[in-house]
């Protein structure tokens, strides 16, 4: 759906030009929500400028549906702008008009008929659970529910594409909770594809089937976001993952010690305490615990297994889909 290849951005400053995209490549499959994360100054927001085109680029491609949107200009690209709805980061309503003015803005630029428009604006803000906030003004809605128009004003021009810049700061948990649960539905009941910028990984946790991290104007990973977690040296897992302590276990009584992930509904209810019946060990549970990336189960465990056939223990787990990164009685762990 969206295809980045080797792109270049960079602004004019004082001291000399500064890079904020450096041959950045990313790719973001159809009908998923992809999480473009990373420190402030990474350049996740100009990403998302330029995937829209309000910025030009220096030099690479942007795809969307197969069309490169860095050679287009006029009507064309007007056109392919129409395919690409923008949520902007901070409050950008129109203090003077309501919600569902808001929300209407784009139909009535593009000249719809005021049935319809009508017709649309309400199935917007039915989708956003704003319906009964039609009328009011900004200065009447909450932040979150200002965001809420935002999303549904972005789609009002039924887009294939969804960009949202930020679209959670400085919201409290709960007003994130909805704002994030209007992307989903975006994407489950329209077919959008979403491109997150956050900083925040909750969103990541919450909403996003695959991440891109950035540092320094250059992806330094990306994929999948369950593929990533399984990846014993990724930084999403590190992020995501449940915290282990690093001494569990080192200076106890077990014969072996290993770090465990278990992905799925199965795994994390049934896959250890098999592991131990199976085998004929001893198993520990001594740090870590359970979180949920979307609608998925996921575990990290510090374990430690007594018994003759730890080893075969491990090898099993290991055999059988989880990740697992042995710690023996030192510094260093070996992924079985």
């Amino acid at each position: 759906m969206i295809t980045v290849e080797n792109l270049t951005k960079t602004f004019p400053s004082q001291g000399g030009p500064v890079t904020a995209l450096a041959g950045v490549t990313l790719d973001v499959r159809a009908g998923t929500v992809c999480g473009v994360v990373g420190p402030s100054g990474a350049g996740k927001s100009t990403l998302a400028r330029c995937v829209a085109l309000l910025e030009r680029p220096d030099s690479g491609s942007i795809r969307v549906d197969g069309t490169d949107l860095v050679g287009l200009d006029g009507s064309r690209l007007r056109a392919a702008r129409r395919q690409i709805g923008v949520v902007p980061q901070g409050d950008s309503l129109l203090r003077q008009r309501t919600a569902a003015g808001n929300v209407a803005l784009p139909l009535e630029s593009a000249g719809m008929p005021a049935p319809q428009r009508r017709s649309r604006v309400a199935e917007l803000l039915d989708l956003v659970g704003l319906t009964d906030k039609a009328g009011n003004y900004p200065d009447q809605l909450s932040g979150g529910q200002r965001q809420r128009v935002a999303v549904a004003r972005a789609l009002a021009a039924n887009p294939s594409v969804l960009l949202a810049d930020e679209p959670t700061s400085a919201l409290d948990p709960e007003t994130t909770g909805s704002v994030l649960t209007v992307l989903d539905r975006a994407r489950a009941e329209l077919g959008v594809t979403v491109l997150v910028v956050t900083h925040d990984m909750a969103v990541v946790r919450r909403i996003c089937d695959d991440v891109a991290v950035l540092e320094h104007g250059r992806v330094v990973e990306h994929g999948r976001v369950l593929d990533l977690v399984s990846d014993a040296n990724s930084r999403t897992a590190a992020t995501l993952l449940p915290e282990v302590d690093q001494s569990a276990g080192v200076a106890g009584n077990h014969d072996r010690v290993a770090d465990v992930v278990l992905v799925g509904f199965a795994a994390v209810g049934a896959l250890l305490p098999e592991a131990a019946s199976r085998f004929d060990v001893q198993l520990a549970l001594l740090g870590g615990g359970l979180t949920r990336l979307g609608e998925t189960p996921v575990a990290r465990f510090r374990v430690g297994l007594t018994g003759e056939r730890a080893d075969s223990a491990l090898e099993w787990i290991s055999d059988t889909g989880a990740v697992v990164v042995r710690t023996p009685k030192g510094p260093q762990g070996v992924a079985a």
